[in-house]
């Protein structure tokens, strides 16, 4: 389902499949895109799961690379992945909101460094989430618990701390090509726009399930014209946005089946052939049909828990859908 007053994004195809190993995805948070051509998808798996925490690494074709990172406490390891950025080396950082530290890897998955300390002081951390590089290699990291965002080095020195004050619960972050900084303002409902010197500019969205309105966002993105793109994680949706934060677009979410969906289905017949005789366009008299959490988890096609959008640089836009173990991609009209 599309609502739009202009087609801003198109549906292009979808990545992944639900797999605890190897290739597929188990419950992803985020999206890195490589300078490479790869993508890291971020497996977070589910609280108390051991298996299933790693990064995934395919491309645009589905083709799959391997996996690096696991569940535990030590060097390379996460127990709850939150998000992932690269700097302009094509080095991997990556948050885990549980152990409130940042870890880096190579573009090859090979471990470079971890580095974070929980508490409330400056340059501490508290559920870190979101992250992004600026044109600078500086870190910004959405601090959640804290209720603000902490700009560091790559390695981890404490530069600045911004939206103390303002934000509420921080989720995603990006670093717009103009220098300003977006944060999914979870809490309050909206999308904060910083300078690069931290001072807050401007919101977007209000509360509500309406066009334009958001109910805990958890991603924004930014492409080169100043459009935003928004995960309206609550709404179980994304909406695009202008560059002063008029209504563009809504997306519900148009997935098909991916590359390793259709190897598996024809692999299992049995399966494949029981889906082949399904009706997933049916009717459902929905207890509750202007839930959206509850429209979202009948219907296949539709966005189920969109925690992440990320932008490529090529005109494409990396939807990473929880719920349904995927990635839907879209293009971005030029």
């Amino acid at each position: 389902m599309t609502t739009a007053t202009t087609q801003l994004l198109s549906y292009d195809r979808t990545l992944g499949m639900s797999v605890m190993e190897g290739r597929g995805f188990y419950y992803p948070a985020d999206t890195v895109v490589g300078d490479n051509g790869r993508l890291y998808v971020v497996n977070r798996s589910l609280e108390s799961v051991d298996r299933g925490v790693r990064v995934t690494v395919c491309d645009l074709e589905s083709e799959y690379y391997g996996t690096f990172g696991a569940y535990g406490e030590g060097d390379g390891q996460f127990v709850w992945l939150t998000s992932g950025a690269k700097n302009s080396r094509g080095d991997i950082y990556l948050t885990d909101e549980y152990l409130h530290r940042v870890t880096a890897f190579d573009a090859e998955g090979n471990f470079l460094q971890l580095w974070g300390t929980h508490g409330s002081a400056d340059g501490e951390l508290d559920g870190p989430c979101g992250i992004a590089f600026d044109s600078d290699d500086n870190l910004y990291v959405s601090d959640t618990y804290n209720n603000r965002i902490q700009k560091f080095t790559a390695g981890g020195v404490h530069l600045a701390s911004i939206g103390e004050g303002i934000l509420s619960m921080p989720w995603g972050i990006t670093v717009a090509p103009s220098g300003h900084i977006y944060a999914a303002d979870w809490g309050n409902d909206r999308i904060a726009r910083f300078t690069p010197d931290g001072e807050f500019v401007a919101s977007y969205g209000e509360p509500g399930r309406g066009e334009g309105q958001l109910i805990k966002p958890a991603s924004v993105a930014v492409d080169a014209n100043g459009n935003i793109y928004v995960a309206d994680w609550g709404n179980e949706r994304v909406q695009a946005f202008d560059p002063d934060g008029n209504f563009v677009q809504l997306l519900r979410g148009e997935a098909t089946l991916s590359p390793w969906a259709v190897n598996f289905l024809s692999i299992n017949r049995e399966e494949g052939e029981a889906r082949s005789r399904a009706d997933l366009e049916r009717n459902i008299d929905f207890f509750d049909p202007d839930d959206p959490h509850e429209v979202s988890s009948h219907i296949e096609k539709y966005f189920w828990s969109p925690m992440s959008v990320k932008l490529d640089g090529k005109g494409r836009l990396f939807v990473t859908e929880s719920n349904r173990h995927r990635v839907q991609v879209y293009r971005v009209a030029s």
